[in-house]
């Protein structure tokens, strides 16, 4: 009889549909609610989308889940409320959480105190002693869901029994079976799976959902791609997440309309092999573009929210080096362009504004790598690059000021949004910046970062974010970009709140054209619990 591995998973939710994930034991029928879907094949695992349609606007409905009719979920023995499926409502406020960069589950590194309380957990906790009403209508993750480049105790042991150790990628993932084990790790917490399967979520990768320096630059892609490995990392990675992350992403409507899933659910057998050619694909630079398209959309009550792949869609080609592809450019501006409701949303895993000597060292870095100073110089600036993790918006200066243009040009006019908001995660601590173009725009636009949700921040990290904001830093910096004629900036923008460490979540409420902004951070009470304090709150004015 099957089971249930991994989920369920809440995943899409709109006005009257919704869509639920799990992984599952052998091939069955997944039911839920009026939802039904045969599950797929990838090696000797199994998976299903299912789509339960028919919902009424603004309801909140309990749900199961049954594999061939026998009712797996919720265990019978469950201490959380029922898993829920609460659908949207014209003029109820929008409620949105997000953070990024979870290493492991807390479960896996007990005995390691430098990695904190997980906020996951720890919110999972507040809303299971929270009314439905108050609960959020997504949680958007902003990569890192998990660290293909730093295993934990248990998933290095499951290596160890895989493979030789000894050759590379040593005890890091090396294939597609071993990111569904890191997956079952990461997402198997009680807590989380008891988050996941009531709170709808949307996700995005970053670099160690892969690697460290993922496509930091083309000498890095051309340096892995030599390995006799990197090839069924990629694969692996890339059909791993289109299974486990990207698919839930997608809208019913646009679930029907990609091809790769209509392959899948037409396939008699193990589709493993076609997900990694498709893989293959996508990973492919190709006449400035990528073979497939990982950044989406969704919409909420009067809220648009873009997300922005800004690690696989990169283009590396030293004359053509973009953070996306020109048609996934053309794609996000006309997501921007079309919003008409009160609030814009961009989601992209790295800052879109960092401290602005960071930015400027960054940028500076970019013209040193492309040659302003000479070869021997770029080659100092790959590796600074490289070891700094230089390869922000900031170190792609021309896609940097195209977003700066495709904000501003959403945000002017008299059908403006009454905010955008970029919300990003990354660089291991929080803070909210306001951004100000010269001509002026009608929007209030915010850059607000998040990270980490369970990670660890040395205090060397947090002297360099401290001092990233500094005036007299900045200073210094801006002469590094006059000496190698980096561009004038088309914007300036000021920190509004932070930076702030810990592990922790932000939220977003959106009501009407007004917006509210709450930093939580999780902490361990004296009866040994994990809880969340409010660190800020205030109004985005």
């Amino acid at each position: 009889m099957a089971s249930l591995v991994l989920g369920p998973m809440l995943r899409h939710v709109d006005d009257t549909s919704a869509t639920v994930w799990v992984e599952t034991s052998e091939s069955c029928e997944v039911t839920v609610l009026t939802g039904t879907q045969r599950t797929f094949q990838v090696g000797e695992r199994h998976y299903a989308l299912v789509t339960v349609e028919g919902l009424e606007p603004g309801t909140s409905t309990d749900y199961e889940v049954r594999l061939d009719n026998e009712l797996v979920w919720p265990p019978a023995d469950t201490e959380f409320p029922a898993p829920r499926i609460r659908t949207l409502c014209h003029g109820r406020p929008v409620r949105l959480a997000f953070g990024s960069c979870r290493y492991a589950s807390p479960l896996s590194v007990t005995s390691d105190g430098r990695y904190g309380t997980d906020a996951l957990d720890a919110y999972a906790r507040v809303l299971a002693e929270t009314p439905d009403e108050d609960w959020p209508d997504g949680l958007l993750l902003l990569g890192d869901q998990v660290y293909a480049d730093e295993t934990s105790p248990i998933t290095q042991d499951v290596i160890r029994r895989r493979r030789d150790v000894s050759k590379p990628p040593y005890l890091q993932v090396a294939n597609f079976d071993e990111y569904a084990e890191l997956y079952g790790e990461s997402w198997g917490d009680p807590l989380v799976r008891w988050l996941y399967a009531t709170v709808p979520t949307a996700m995005i990768f970053d670099d160690h959902d892969v690697h460290d320096d993922w496509n930091t630059s083309g000498i890095w892609r051309d340096r892995m791609q030599a390995t006799s490995w990197w090839q069924e990392r990629i694969t692996g990675g890339l059909a791993a997440y289109w299974v486990y992350q990207h698919l839930g992403n997608l809208s019913p409507a646009a679930l029907a309309e990609d091809e790769v899933y209509r392959k899948v659910c037409e396939a008699d057998g193990d589709v493993g092999p076609m997900l990694h050619d498709f893989a293959a694909e996508a990973d492919r630079e190709a006449d400035g573009a990528k073979g497939y398209r990982w950044s989406y959309r969704r919409d909420f009550e009067g809220t648009v929210l873009v997300v922005v792949d800004s690690r696989c869609g990169r283009i590396l080609a030293d004359r053509e080096r973009a953070m996306v592809g020109g048609s996934e450019a053309r794609w996000i501006e006309e997501q921007a362009s079309s919003v008409q409701g009160d609030h814009l949303l961009v989601a992209t895993s790295l800052p879109w504004l960092l401290p602005r000597s960071l930015h400027d060292i960054e940028s500076w870095d970019e013209a040193l790598c492309a040659g302003s100073r000479g070869p021997r110089l770029a080659r100092f600036g790959e590796k600074l690059r490289e070891g700094a993790d230089l390869e922000h918006w900031a170190a792609f200066r021309a896609s940097f000021d195209w977003l700066a243009g495709v904000l501003a040009g959403a945000g002017s006019g008299p059908a403006a949004p009454s905010t955008i908001c970029v919300l990003s995660g990354d660089v291991h601590h929080q803070y909210v910046a306001r951004a100000e173009w010269p001509s002026g725009v009608d929007s209030r636009v915010y850059q607000i970062v998040a990270s980490p949700v369970h990670h660890s921040v040395p205090l060397s990290q947090r002297m360099v974010f401290r001092l990233g904001w500094s005036r007299w830093l900045e200073k210094l910096t801006k002469a590094l970009g006059r000496w190698d004629s980096v561009p004038d900036l088309p914007l300036t923008w000021h920190k509004v709140a932070g930076p702030f460490f810990g592990n922790s979540l932000s939220e977003l409420i959106l009501d009407g054209r007004a917006a509210r902004y709450t930093l939580r951070r999780s902490v361990r009470t004296h009866q040994q619990e994990d809880q969340m304090e409010v660190v800020t709150s205030f109004d985005l004015r």
